[in-house]
């Protein structure tokens, strides 16, 4: 399948229309990571808490923040996920304790800052956890059990949590809700000591900043010892000249991708560094598939200028990058809008660096032979960007056959 017949189109002519485009998302990228919004680490990397939360209602993200800033808890990212029907926002927050104390006391920050009109002498149903409704019960022994009842309201304790948690989804709208999952004396207890919020903690995590710095590392030389690979591999494999044009490509495509992350000012996490390792490849796969068209047309179009050969190789594999590129583009685009919050920075890396890597095999990769072949003869030396050695084979084979 072919969607060009013989494409004619001359890519290098148009090489400082290329140019001036990576230059300006470049650019931009670099100015907001150095002087506007910087690097936006996620908590993977940098160490902090995540909480989780529910509404009962569509919440404001700016109430959200003001609520946490007037509790101390300043520069709070608020983000949605999951479905807008369910109305939950992820709280990532810059504490960094990591014991067991400081997750509850996270937690409790958390509760305290969203409750603003909270009854006095009440406790919070929505956020109460079954031990703290079992001790509530025993004090006040609605069902008249005495002695007995520790093991009775445990389970009545545990059955208002998992009916507010699995059913309600995590908070409860009316105390009338629980009518049919407890007994009704037990619903009435609680309506006396208990008021209902309109939120939920579903979940707190911290991570801890030295693992937070140790995940940075890794990930910074993950992707350097990658490119350094890729270097090595297209040395021996083509030229040196290949191997270079290929980590500059690759690093025009990692640059413009973490750019867009920084503009936009999405977390970068563990999952889009994955992104990225991942774009590394895909990236040069299709500089590769350029590159050895291009050594092939060397070999069969010596007498023409390899400016004309490079044109001619990127129109023979167009097809083929339009075909590879086109439907891996639609099956990432698909998991970014549907494969939901936990998939949502590593398939937006996606979506962004395949459009960068194909662009860039044709509009970065293959400029550059060119570029330093006219280089090298402007210093009067010889080209490196062709393959001279197969060429002296030929000609050896040809004087022997005579």
């Amino acid at each position: 399948m072919e969607f060009f017949r013989n494409p004619n189109i001359d890519f290098l002519g148009k090489k400082w229309y290329f140019l001036a485009f990576s230059l300006v998302f470049s650019v931009a990228g670099v100015l907001s990571m150095l002087f506007w919004r910087g690097i936006p680490l996620g908590v993977d990397f940098r160490g902090g808490t995540l909480v989780y939360v529910k509404f009962s209602h569509p919440p404001d993200d700016n109430a959200v923040r003001a609520a946490m800033d007037r509790a101390g808890l300043h520069n709070a990212r608020i983000q949605r996920y999951g479905p807008a029907a369910n109305n939950e926002v992820l709280i990532d927050l810059a504490l960094q304790e990591t014991s067991e104390q400081a997750l509850d006391q996270g937690k409790t920050k958390i509760i305290n800052a969203l409750e603003s009109n909270a009854p006095p002498g009440k406790q919070d149903l929505n956020n109460a956890s079954s031990l703290t409704i079992t001790n509530y019960l025993l004090e006040k022994d609605p069902q008249h059990l005495g002695t007995d009842a520790n093991q009775r309201y445990t389970a009545e304790a545990q059955a208002v949590v998992s009916y507010r948690d699995k059913t309600k989804g995590g908070v409860l709208g009316s105390f009338d809700e629980l009518k049919g999952a407890v007994d009704p004396a037990v619903v009435a207890s609680l309506r006396e000591g208990f008021f209902l919020s309109d939120f939920g903690v579903r979940n707190v995590e911290i991570v801890g900043p030295q693992v937070g710095k140790q995940l940075q590392t890794q990930a910074e030389l993950a992707v350097l010892y990658s490119l350094a690979g890729m270097l090595v591999y297209l040395w021996f494999r083509f030229e040196w000249i290949y191997g270079v044009a290929a980590v500059i490509t690759v690093f025009h495509d990692t640059l413009i991708t973490v750019g867009v992350f920084s503009l936009s000012n999405k977390p970068i996490s563990l999952t889009v560094i994955a992104a990225i390792l991942t774009l590394v490849g895909y990236s040069n796969n299709d500089t590769i598939v350029v590159f050895d068209r291009i050594r092939e047309n060397i070999k069969l179009l010596r007498r023409e200028r390899l400016a004309d050969i490079v044109n001619r190789s990127i129109n023979q594999t167009l097809s083929r990058t339009i075909l590879t590129a086109g439907l891996t583009f639609l099956t990432v685009l698909a998991l970014y809008l549907f494969g939901g919050e936990v998939l949502h920075g590593f398939s937006f890396a996606l979506v962004i660096g395949i459009l960068i890597g194909t662009y860039s095999s044709i509009a970065i990769a293959a400029p550059i032979l060119v570029a330093y072949q006219d280089w090298r003869q402007g210093q009067g030396k010889k080209p490196t960007a062709m393959p001279v050695e197969p060429a002296k084979r030929e000609r050896v084979k040809a004087k022997a056959k005579v």
